[in-house]
């Protein structure tokens, strides 16, 4: 099916629509046949942590993660976007001391926790948020692994020109999603690394390859993590963890920030990717539960509902 017309998502408070969001989607065979799309799957669209997979394939491709024996819940957080969780900075920081660095040498500055019981807790503590804390903390060590791994220097590993970059992590997403970025200056994420911007359709196509990858292949390996350890890719309460652990087909999802949401389908031999165009996440959740329910892998639940603080229903999400 491909439809001119985007995907809506409404939030409803009440009997009224309170917020009404349109979402762009391509979903795309192996091979790269469009098989279902809304609104423009052309566009072109910044992936954000929803490309962290493969920026993530030179961890394994280069040996750099059998080197330092990682395992699948560190594989896990360097595609992940993790919460900040007691055991998300435990992990990394055991990550780190065996690089021997530690979270001054994270280059992705800090936030505080996006889980908000870590977060209350670092505050009431007096605590200052660290950089291990951030949610791209594990793709950043990940990078480190690398450049410890080929003797790289860590000086600007963030630039665009860095060894790290212009040889490892941009090829990779060339690769996988069939784009010449060679004439594109790119952005910059919120973590500081370089962001490419890459066609909706072109973006699934990648994420339909990541999926079909053969057995023991650094891109299996990666998706093999993310399914093995959710909660090492998101955390408590959050939808990449909680529909990774619901869907069937050994289905993989990878949010990213600005309304962007990712999913490899490998029983299905099919990439999605979706944005919303006002950039909200909460749409983007809801029209990725929406689809893959449609395609039969997450269980239907009927529209969800809108709950407040008192835990009173007070709405319903629904998506057109």
């Amino acid at each position: 099916m491909v439809s001119p017309e985007p995907l809506v998502v409404e939030f409803i408070r009440g009997d009224r629509v309170e917020s009404r969001h349109e979402v762009d989607v391509a979903i795309v065979e192996v091979g790269g046949r469009l098989v279902r799309s809304h609104g423009d799957f052309r566009r072109y669209v910044m992936p954000r942590s929803a490309a962290k997979p493969f920026q993530a394939l030179p961890l394994v491709v280069t040996g750099a993660a059998d080197a330092f024996d990682l395992g699948n819940v560190e594989l896990a957080l360097a595609c992940g976007s993790h919460g900040g969780e007691v055991s998300h900075v435990g992990a990394v920081t055991a990550w780190l001391e065996r690089l021997g660095l530690g979270s001054g040498d994270l280059a992705c500055g800090s936030h505080p926790p996006m889980h908000e019981p870590s977060a209350i807790s670092l505050k009431v503590a007096g605590r200052q948020p660290d950089p291990i804390m951030n949610n791209c903390s594990g793709k950043h060590a990940g990078f480190l692994t690398v450049i410890r791994h080929l003797g790289l220097t860590m000086e600007e590993y963030l630039d665009p020109t860095h060894p790290l970059q212009a040889d490892y992590v941009t090829p990779s997403i060339a690769e996988a999603c069939q784009i010449d970025l060679t004439n594109q200056v790119p952005g910059i994420d919120g973590c500081g690394i370089p962001v490419w911007a890459v066609p909706l359709d072109l973006l699934a196509a990648g994420w339909a390859v990541l999926g079909a990858a053969p057995v023991g292949s650094p891109a299996n390996r990666l998706l093999e993590a993310m399914r093995s350890e959710p909660f090492h890719v998101a955390g408590s309460g959050r939808a990449c963890t909680d529909i990774i652990r619901a869907a069937s087909g050994a289905t993989v999802v990878k949010t990213g920030a600005e309304g962007v949401f990712c999913a490899g389908l490998p029983e299905d031999r099919v990439g999605l990717a979706l944005k919303v165009r006002d950039g909200a996440g909460r749409a983007a959740e809801a029209a990725v539960v929406h689809l893959l329910t449609e395609i039969g892998r997450l269980p239907a639940t009927g529209s969800k509902s809108l709950i407040n603080r008192t835990g009173t229903v007070v709405g319903k999400v629904r998506v057109i």
